[in-house]
C-alpha cells in the first residue's frame, strides 16, 4: 500500500464500530451510504452515479448538500518507478523534458501521473411526490501540486513502506505522463487550473413495495456537455446511468448494496478511451453511534475504462477497488460528513488516498423516525 494499509483503515472501523451503543437515542437517524464519487485521474470525467442516500423529504419540499473531495495521487509503471529510484540518491528536482524523453525511451507502455485534485459538488434535491424526487448536480474542480506529498512520505517512511520513486522529484508539483499504446501525451504542470464540469440531472424513484425493513430505489441520470469538449474538464460527450439500491435498515443500523451502470462515451483527448457500459458495485454498513453521530463503512468496485486496444498495462487493465470510512454528525437540520478514501489492491489505478467533507441542508420534519 502506498497511504494509509487497509489494516490501520479497517482497525479504525473496528474500534469505531465496537463503541457501546448505550449512547444511542430512540430519535436517531440512518443516513446511507457516503455521497462521495469515484475520484481516480483514469476516466474521471464520466458520469459516476453517487451513492443513495436514506433520508426521505417530504413532497414538495428541498434539500441542499454540499461536499467537498480531496485526493492525492502518485501512479506510475514500474519502469518509471525503477527510472525515478535510481536516482533518488542525486536528490529531489523538478522533472524535465529530457526525463519525458527517457521514461518515452523505456521499453513498452509507460506513464506518470502526479498531481493533487480538489472537487466541489453542489446538489439540489426536490421532492416531487411521495415515490419521486429530482435532482441536479453543478460541481467544479481544481487540479494542483498540493501539499500532502510529505505527509505521505513520511507515512511511508515511519512504516518501512517503498517510496516508490517519489523522493526523486519535487514535492507538490504536477506531473502527467502518458506513453500507451492509445496515446504520447505530456505535461510538466496542468494544462488547466481547474473550472466547472458537466452538470448531473437525475430522478429517484421510491415506489416500490418490499418486505421488512427491505427498501429499494432506483434512479435516471444524464451528464450534459453543455460547453463541448474542454481539456481536464469535459469530455464532450453526454454519458447515461441508471441504479439500483437495496437498503435494509435496522434500529441502530442499516446494510446497504448499490448496483449501477453508466453509458460511458469515450474521450478524445490526452488518454483515448471507447464507448463503453461501466459498471459499479458499492456495499457499506452504517452504524449509530449517539443520536447524533454514525459511522460508515463502506466498498467501491468498477472495472477500469481502458481495455486492450489502449494499453496492456495490467494494472490499468485492472477492477478499481477502494474503501471508505467516514463519520456524519446532525447539528439540528445540518448534516455534517468526514470521510476517508484508500485504494486497494490495483494501487497504481486509483488515487492513493481520498478526503470527503460535506454539508447537507435537510429539514428536520423529514427525516425518518426510528
Amino acid at each position: 500500500m502506498k497511504i494509509l494499509p487497509s489494516a490501520t483503515l479497517l482497525s479504525v472501523a473496528a474500534l469505531a464500530f465496537g463503541l457501546p451503543s448505550a449512547a444511542q437515542a430512540e430519535d436517531g437517524q440512518l443516513y446511507g451510504l457516503l455521497r462521495s464519487r469515484d475520484l481516480t485521474p483514469f476516466g474521471f470525467l464520466r458520469l459516476d452515479m453517487r451513492p443513495a442516500h436514506a433520508v426521505s423529504i417530504e413532497p414538495g419540499t428541498w434539500a441542499l448538500e454540499t461536499q467537498v473531495d480531496y485526493q492525492n495521487t502518485w501512479a506510475l509503471s514500474p519502469d518509471v518507478e525503477e527510472y525515478l529510484t535510481a536516482r533518488e540518491s542525486a536528490g529531489r528536482r523538478d522533472l524535465t523534458a529530457a526525463d519525458v524523453q527517457a521514461i518515452q525511451d523505456l521499453p513498452g507502455e509507460n506513464y506518470l501521473l502526479d498531481l493533487e485534485l480538489a472537487l466541489l459538488d453542489v446538489t439540489f434535491h426536490y421532492k416531487i411526490s411521495n415515490i419521486w424526487t429530482a435532482y441536479i448536480i453543478a460541481s467544479g474542480v481544481s487540479y494542483q501540486g498540493g501539499f500532502l506529498d510529505s505527509t505521505i512520505e513520511s507515512f511511508h517512511d515511519s512504516f518501512g513502506f517503498s517510496s516508490f520513486g517519489r523522493p526523486a522529484v519535487s514535492r507538490n508539483q504536477v506531473n502527467l505522463v502518458y506513453d500507451l499504446k492509445s496515446t504520447r501525451y505530456s505535461t510538466l504542470g496542468t494544462p488547466t487550473d481547474g473550472g466547472l464540469l458537466d452538470p448531473t440531472l437525475g430522478v429517484r424513484y421510491t415506489g416500490w413495495s418490499m418486505p421488512g425493513n427491505w427498501h429499494l430505489a432506483t434512479e435516471v441520470a444524464i451528464k450534459v456537455p453543455v460547453a463541448g469538449r474542454r481539456t481536464l474538464l469535459s469530455t464532450g460527450h453526454t454519458d447515461y446511468g441508471v441504479q439500483v439500491s437495496l437498503q435494509r435498515r435496522g434500529q441502530h443500523h442499516a446494510f446497504y448494496l448499490d448496483g449501477a451502470a453508466v453509458y460511458y462515451d469515450g474521450s478524445t483527448e490526452i488518454s483515448p478511451q471507447d464507448a463503453q457500459i461501466i459498471p459499479t458495485l458499492i456495499f457499506g454498513y452504517e452504524r449509530m453511534l449517539t443520536a447524533n453521530t454514525n459511522v460508515n463503512l463502506q466498498g467501491y468496485i468498477s472495472p477500469s475504462v481502458y481495455s486492450h486496444d489502449d494499453t496492456d498495462l495490467e494494472e490499468l487493465l485492472g477492477q478499481k477497488y477502494q474503501v471508505s470510512l467516514g463519520m456524519r454528525h446532525r447539528m439540528q437540520n445540518f448534516l455534517v460528513t468526514f470521510g476517508v478514501t484508500e485504494n486497494l489492491q490495483n494501487i497504481n489505478n486509483t488515487p492513493d488516498i481520498g478526503f470527503q467533507l460535506g454539508l447537507a441542508w435537510v429539514p428536520l420534519r423529514s427525516l425518518p423516525r426510528k
